[in-house]
C-alpha cells in the first residue's frame, strides 16, 4: 500500500535499515531544517516507527497526515506545524 496523499513532499527522510532510536532522531534533525507547514516523507524498515512517529507528532505538535506500509517498509507524511 502507497501513500494516498497526492501532495509532493518538500523533503524524503530515508531511514531505511536504521533501528530505533535513530529513525526518530534523524526525524527530529530533518524537521527542524523544513519550513513551517512544510512537507516531509519518512520512509523506515524499523517496525517500532509504527508507533515513535505518531508519538513523536503528537509530543511535538506535527500532523501526521499519512502512514501506509508497504510490505517491510512504512511510509510516513508528516507537516512541521506552523510557528
Amino acid at each position: 500500500m502507497s501513500l494516498q496523499n497526492t501532495a509532493t513532499p518538500d523533503d524524503t527522510l530515508d531511514a531505511s535499515g536504521l533501528n530505533c532510536p535513530e529513525p526518530v532522531m534523524m526525524l527530529h534533525n530533518k524537521v527542524r531544517d523544513l519550513p513551517a507547514g512544510g512537507l516531509l516523507k519518512v520512509i523506515a524498515t524499523d517496525p517500532s516507527t509504527r508507533r515513535d512517529i505518531p508519538k513523536f507528532c503528537v509530543f511535538l505538535g506535527h500532523e501526521l497526515v499519512e502512514q501506509a506500509q508497504e510490505n517491510d517498509t512504512y511510509l510516513y507524511l508528516i507537516r512541521k506545524k506552523l510557528d
